[in-house]
């Protein structure tokens, strides 16, 4: 990590020196030049006008003797000229060999009267020169000076800022290797600390002092730690608690991956397989049931809640299995065992059936005796009002003993039905012709509405019919008082509702959820005097429920009453199906 860290540093130490030097090159060395140059050629100006003063002023020497020692004093090659450009003075070679100047830019401009200024090589020594030139009487003055100077001066600069490069390149080698040594100290106990917690030891810590950046990082990672540490705890807390919840149950819980394997039982699923679930194993490796697996599979697959029914878990027992999906995948089941359930419901069903079997044989005698001793003339009138009581009494014990024998037979199954194609419309027509005279002894006017013309129901016709009769007569008896009674239907999704709504008073909110119950009566008073045993409604329920229906009730107070149940939709005739009748 340390050498990484090195030669990153390093790397970026060295581009920001060499930034640096290219920029110092490209910047300040053309600037430092520049000034040179021109600092030179202004006291070149200077030294070319004192020249051209002495020139002009000074008696005393030959115009040589001016020019070698003007030449020497500043530092130049000295020249004088006469105005047809002709060299009278050099002060390094001799005038006589020398070409004529008339036509030099810089005597040009100083017979101009001007001070001349140019830059060129001299064509006898053959390096760069700046020449400058000022007017005289009788010619002009000219100082040469080498440039030479400057390209040394510039050699001599590159050479100090190599150098200058050099020595902060060491000096970063021992920055970067010290910062690496450092910062590498340092990371490393962050990737040791990370190592831990990887690991699981949530109580791995890492202290820093430093406010830097890296300070900050172990900060929050520390802090971190911290959070995940009580986080994973009050998990672990609220598993343990799961774990003791699900296992002093009485039912049995299962989990399965998205995988389909096993992930977690339960104890009750313990007993119930005589041994644990195998955990990482397929679900069917630890239960065979087909339909337990096909509830879970459709569960995790469609992430719906799916129930099923299963007897072959464990033999001579029936579960209850609900199975629910899980967010991350897979499903969760739970199997209530039934088995002492159905068999209680199974001997109440049988003991109601039995009892009501029994009492219709005397129930039937005391009816028949009492009609028998009512036809005889000359009773007493208070033995006649006697009598009375007991036959309609008789006649409503019948009516409750064959109204539970019907509602055993439905609930066990014993009741077969014959599922044929129906019309809708004939199931309404039919139900409003059977109790159409009915309804004009209640003084009631009984319509129709069909919104399904043309469509089709699977149905038992019979025990349809009874369920209309059930709800009209409900309808009738409590519901009078609107004077009117509806018979409908219409479409919904998969199937055909059928509805009957009255007009009158209407039941309360509170009552609805249970009006489905047997013996359950809203007004008992008014149905022990309409003669009501409280089961029509219940019988209706569980006829539309073997039909895989629905059934409810809608109603308001002072607004009336709707009962409706749906049947499934039928399905188109497949050709040379033959009109199979479906036994349920």
């Amino acid at each position: 990590m340390r050498s990484r860290i090195f030669l990153k540093l390093m790397l970026v130490f060295l581009l920001v020196i060499g930034v640096t030097a290219i920029t110092l090159q490209l910047t300040v060395h053309r600037v430092w030049e520049q000034t040179l140059h021109e600092q030179i050629e202004r006291n070149l100006r200077q030294k070319a006008l004192m020249f051209a003063y002495r020139v002009e002023a000074d008696r005393q020497h030959s115009l040589a003797d001016v020019t070698a020692q003007e030449g020497q004093a500043a530092g130049a090659r000295a020249t004088v000229i006469d105005p047809t450009g002709k060299v009278l003075a050099d002060s390094e070679a001799d005038p006589s060999t020398m070409e004529n100047h008339a036509h030099r830019k810089e005597f040009v401009a100083a017979f101009g009267g001007q001070v001349g200024v140019d830059e060129r090589k001299s064509h006898t020594l053959g390096i760069p020169f700046l020449y400058v030139a000022a007017p005289v009487s009788g010619g002009a003055v000219r100082l040469a000076y080498p440039l030479s100077e400057i390209e040394i001066a510039n050699r001599q600069l590159a050479k100090a800022l190599f150098w200058g490069s050099l020595a902060a390149f060491v000096f970063a080698v021992v920055v970067a290797a010290a910062a690496s040594q450092y910062v590498a100290r340092r990371l490393r106990r962050i990737v040791t600390f990370a190592e831990h917690v990887a690991a699981g030891d949530l109580t791995a810590r890492i202290a820093s002092t430093s406010g830097d950046e890296i300070g900050q990082v172990a900060a929050a990672l520390d802090k971190t730690a911290r959070g995940v540490e009580e986080s994973f705890a009050r998990v672990q807390t609220s598993q343990r608690e799961l774990e003791t919840l699900l296992n002093s149950m009485q039912d049995s819980v299962i989990a399965v991956g998205a995988d389909g394997r096993v992930q977690w039982a339960n104890r009750g699923m313990d007993r119930l397989l005589l041994h644990a679930p195998r955990l990482n194993a397929p679900l069917v490796d630890n239960v065979r049931d087909p339909d337990f697996l096909a509830a879970v599979q459709r569960a995790a697959r469609d992430q719906v809640v799916t129930s099923a029914r299963s007897n072959t878990i464990s033999p001579g027992r029936t579960f209850d299995v609900t199975a629910a999906p899980m967010p991350g995948g897979g499903a969760v089941a739970v199997l209530r065992d039934l088995t002492e359930t159905e068999r209680m419901e199974k001997t109440r069903r049988d003991f109601i059936a039995n009892v009501s079997h029994e009492l219709r044989t005397p129930l039937t005698s005391i009816q028949g005796y009492t009609e028998t001793l009512l036809d005889q003339p000359g009773e007493d009138n208070h033995v006649r009002d006697f009598l009375e009581i007991i036959r309609k009494n008789a006649a409503r014990m019948a009516r409750l003993t064959e109204d539970l024998l019907t509602l055993a037979r439905v609930e066990s199954g014993e009741q077969r039905f014959d599922i044929q194609e129906v019309s809708a419309e004939e199931l309404l027509e039919d139900a409003c012709e059977s109790f159409r005279e009915v309804a004009r002894s209640y003084e009631v006017d009984l319509q129709k509405e069909n919104g399904v013309a043309g469509k089709s129901v699977k149905a038992d016709r019979e025990a349809i019919h009874q369920v209309f009769s059930n709800l009209i007569e409900n309808a009738l008896k409590y519901a009078a008082g609107g004077k009117r009674v509806v018979l409908g239907a219409r479409e919904v999704a998969g199937g055909i509702e059928f509805y009957v709504r009255d007009f009158g008073p209407g039941i309360s909110s509170e009552h609805l959820p249970r009006l489905f119950e047997r013996f359950y009566r809203v007004d008992k008073a008014r149905s022990r005097e309409s003669g009501g045993t409280g089961l029509g409604l219940a019988i209706a329920k569980h006829i539309v429920l073997a039909h895989e229906g629905t059934i409810r009730a809608e109603s308001e107070l002072n607004h009336g009453s709707a009962f409706l149940f749906t049947l499934p939709a039928a399905e188109p005739a497949v050709p040379g199906s033959g009109g199979e009748v479906k036994r349920v």
